[in-house]
């Protein structure tokens, strides 16, 4: 199926295609069932954004958008999987962060992303948030980097696994504070992955996106027992564009 078909026929959907590059598109797609393959556990944010996409092109195309989870190597089997499908728009990639990455982390893919996967729209814009444990010293951004400093290689820094979104803000952190927080990769963001550890305080930092870290009701992170930090700049630090009403 043509790229500019696919988005001609979904309506600019909220999801990405496997790439489609065969010239002849159905005149009625979709016709049956089509999956979106998601590269980390259910519960986090890249399955629950797949599933609400998912709902909201079944409503519309008449047809059920099914996500399933293909956990393993950053999202990478699910990528691969998605690459060696037939090139029908029937199955589709819940893109993510590690997808831009893991062509560095990983030298010996079955794939070149930008090569094999072809975007059809974007998706989600999300903030970051940095929560700490309730009992950790620090309550400010400034606290945190000034205990990391005396406290070098010490304290532990949750992420969602290795070339996550949080992993990469983590890192981005340590480098431009200055600081040597350890990252301890977990397999996903849903709560029976980093939830245990965060009760515990056995990873004191944690990096989160907001989707994941906040009910709905807005009352940061109580779900799993912790605190966001505030800053000097907290209005605008979830994204730095704006301010995070929630926060």
């Amino acid at each position: 199926m043509d790229r500019r078909d696919f988005i001609r026929l979904v309506g600019s959907a909220a999801a990405l295609a496997s790439a489609p590059k065969a010239a002849c598109a159905e005149a009625s797609y979709p016709s049956r069932p089509v999956r979106i393959l998601a590269g980390f556990a259910a519960g986090g944010g890249v399955d629950i954004t797949a599933r609400l996409i998912g709902q909201w092109l079944s409503e519309r195309l008449g047809q059920p958008f099914v996500t399933e989870n293909r956990t393993g190597a950053d999202g990478n089997i699910a990528t691969e999987a998605v690459v060696n499908a037939p090139p029908d728009g029937y199955t589709l990639l819940r893109a993510t962060l590690p997808n831009a990455v893991n062509a560095s982390l990983y030298p010996r893919l079955n794939f070149v992303f930008l090569r094999d996967i072809a975007p059809v729209a974007g998706v989600i814009r999300v903030p970051m948030v940095v929560l700490v444990h309730p009992s950790f010293p620090a309550t400010t951004i400034a606290e945190l980097i000034a205990y990391a400093r005396d406290n070098p290689g010490k304290i532990n820094l949750a992420s969602a696994g290795t070339g996550s979104a949080p992993h990469m803000a983590g890192e981005l952190f340590n480098a431009m504070a200055g600081v040597n927080m350890l990252h301890i990769p977990y397999r996903g963001q849903s709560p029976g992955d980093v939830r245990p550890a965060e009760r515990s305080g056995a990873d004191p930092v944690c990096r989160g996106t907001r989707n994941r870290r906040l009910h709905q009701d807005g009352q940061a992170a109580r779900a799993c027992g912790n605190r966001a930090l505030a800053g000097r700049r907290a209005a605008r630090a979830a994204d730095g564009r704006k301010r995070a009403a929630r926060l």
